[in-house]
């Protein structure tokens, strides 16, 4: 029996997640609280946009990890939109964005296995 690539391990993550109302909302709760710059940038965002925005997101990279073409693209273009140019996310805020997005998936996933938090490609 073969085992599960990283890229298969995220998508399956991320379905188990996204069956939970209370996922996102921990996640936001868990990123916002991770900086005051962050806290900042979201005190007028739209929350009920902003939960739909991260579970299609989520679902989005999942897509893309597997090679999807029109993921691909669409994932290219959300980076884009989001780059300093744009909406100005620094780099540097993407490391709270994942250790919160671990961490709540640690909470909610009851398959979660830390060896994948660890793998290079995700």
């Amino acid at each position: 029996m073969n085992n599960p690539s990283p890229k298969d391990l995220f998508r399956q993550s991320v379905n188990r997640c996204t069956q939970s109302d209370a996922f996102v909302p921990s996640f936001y709760k868990r990123f916002l609280a991770s900086s005051d710059e962050i806290r900042n940038n979201f005190q007028t965002a739209d929350f009920a946009r902003q939960i739909k925005m991260i579970i299609a997101s989520l679902k989005l990279s999942a897509n893309a990890m597997t090679g999807d073409p029109d993921s691909l693209r669409e994932l290219n273009e959300r980076a884009e939109s989001h780059d300093r140019h744009r909406v100005d996310i620094k780099p540097e805020f993407y490391v709270f964005w994942r250790g919160a997005l671990i961490t709540t998936a640690k909470e909610f996933d009851a398959q979660w296995n830390d060896q994948f938090s660890r793998q290079q490609d995700f």
